[in-house]
């Protein structure tokens, strides 16, 4: 039986339950791009699919439409795969356990993937819908580009002629996107020394933070358990000499860290202490925003070896000193963050130090200077950086014809004005602008909440409300 057999619309919601039993985490795509493929093949449309397991499909132009300019729409295949500790789940194999809550669509312990999943189902149901009026469709589907957008960066756009594009890579209704921040991930790496240890070990364990999305959330407040449990650590070396035998918090660079853990060869009562000090402390300090922080610690057997002081200290200076949330707010777009850092994925043992920053700005020059702060942090530190997914921003575009079509669909479909956004997360399009030259863009998609989260869900009223809004501005285009 299906579960979103009796969701309107009935073929978005077909082909969205169809991806969600294929895995498809970042880095983990050639299944759902093989099963796009195959979708084009069965229906004799042209199709090129490359080595980073993008998909580009064509469908040509309905009747009435052959004289109109192709329109790209595009979106990602790849999801950002994030469960609940306890929930058992694989996402190597396993198909997504959906539940439908009222409005509601989300999936038991894990990530939802409708950012981007939605916008795929959207593109194959147009796709399988010859009857639909519209003109040469040109549906791009890209892979990870939850981790830096590796797949638009790969992909060779001299097959697409259109120079309109929607992209459908947006998760609030009415908003529509015009401008996104560039960004890129420090990989920083430190050396690390471990010796001989003989003292008991405890567990520390920094939980119960909201997390969220890096770009769309950083403005929020809400705290890093990766940046509180560096806190944690010079807490406890106030109190007494200690080793740290591993740290680890987060597992995807573009989502905030709500949990990190650490091990640590300590006397049980100064660490007792900080656990209870250091948890009041973050509770007053983040009331509003992470009200549920807790800090707390289980005995972890004796410890046979432990960094040695040095490399513990190394390890504390860079979870002390590494940037993280809002760096600068944009003096030209009230409200908009222009700058932030956020520490994604963090592991200290005995084979080194391994982090990933993620840093963005719709400035390209604050964006440099914080990939060398953190380049200068590393070296004092005997580590270095690389940089990879370096990506531009997507510069505003004062004359759109396309921004004004979906502007007026909108208006005239549903009887108000929608609000024209530049967002702090970063988007494709800038990508595809930089590929595609005087590409006329727009974003755009339904109502999300709690994305790149197990609390990840989508709203299914709002899904028919986007779905009627793209055919009727593929309608007008013509």
């Amino acid at each position: 039986m299906r579960i979103l057999e009796n969701l309107d619309p009935k073929p978005v919601f077909f082909y969205f339950e169809e991806l969600c039993r294929i895995p498809h985490g970042s880095r983990n795509t050639k299944a759902v791009s093989d099963f796009c493929v195959r979708f084009a093949r069965e229906r004799g449309l042209w199709c090129r699919q490359d080595e980073a397991n993008n998909v580009v499909i064509k469908a040509p132009a309905a009747p009435g439409y052959e004289a109109s300019a192709p329109v790209i729409l595009q979106g990602h295949l790849d999801m950002v795969a994030e469960q609940d500790p306890d929930s058992g789940f694989d996402f190597t194999k396993d198909a997504l356990r959906l539940r439908v809550e009222g409005d509601w669509l989300g999936a038991e312990g894990t990530t939802l993937g409708g950012d981007d999943g939605i916008a795929a189902a959207m593109m194959l149901a147009l796709l399988d819908d010859p009857s639909v009026p519209h003109p040469a469709l040109e549906c791009v589907f890209t892979t990870d580009e939850e981790i830096g957008m590796l797949g638009a960066m790969a992909l060779d756009a001299s097959c697409l002629v259109g120079r309109r594009m929607l992209n459908l890579d947006s998760e609030d209704e009415g908003i529509f996107t015009v401008s996104c921040a560039g960004g890129a991930g420090a990989n920083v790496s430190l050396p690390l020394t471990s010796a001989p240890a003989d003292g008991e070990a405890f567990a520390l364990t920094v939980s119960g933070l909201a997390g969220g999305h890096s770009g769309e959330e950083i403005n929020k407040g809400r705290a890093n358990a990766s940046v509180l449990m560096g806190r944690v650590l010079r807490a406890l070396a106030a109190k007494a000499p200690f080793r740290l035998v591993s740290c680890a918090g987060g597992s995807k660079d573009n989502a905030i860290t709500p949990l990190a853990k650490a091990v640590v060869s300590a006397p049980e009562a100064a660490v007792q202490a900080v656990c209870r000090e250091t948890e009041a402390v973050f509770r007053r300090e983040y009331a509003a925003a992470d009200p549920d922080i807790r800090v707390s610690y289980a005995p972890a057997g004796a410890a046979a070896a432990a960094l040695d002081p040095a490399s513990t200290r190394r390890v504390c200076d860079f979870l002390t000193l590494c940037p993280y949330g809002v760096y600068a707010m944009s003096r030209e777009i009230p409200g908009l963050v222009q700058t932030s850092c956020n520490l994604g994925i963090l592991q200290a043992d005995a084979a080194g130090l391994r982090a990933v920053v993620s840093v963005r700005s719709s400035v390209a020059t604050q964006k440099a200077m914080l990939l060398d702060k953190l380049a200068a942090l590393a070296a004092l530190l005997g580590g270095g950086v690389e940089v990879a997914g370096d990506y531009p921003a997507w510069e505003y575009r004062r004359d759109s014809p396309v921004r004004e079509l979906v502007v007026e669909s909108y208006r005239e479909l549903f009887g108000r004005e929608p609000e024209i956004k530049a967002i702090h997360a970063g988007l494709e399009c800038g990508l595809f602008s930089g590929k595609l030259p005087e590409l006329d863009c727009v974003s755009f998609g339904p109502d999300m909440r709690d994305i790149h989260t197990s609390r990840e869900r989508l709203s299914i009223p709002s899904t028919r409300r986007v779905w009627q809004l793209l055919l009727e501005t593929l309608k007008r285009m013509k």
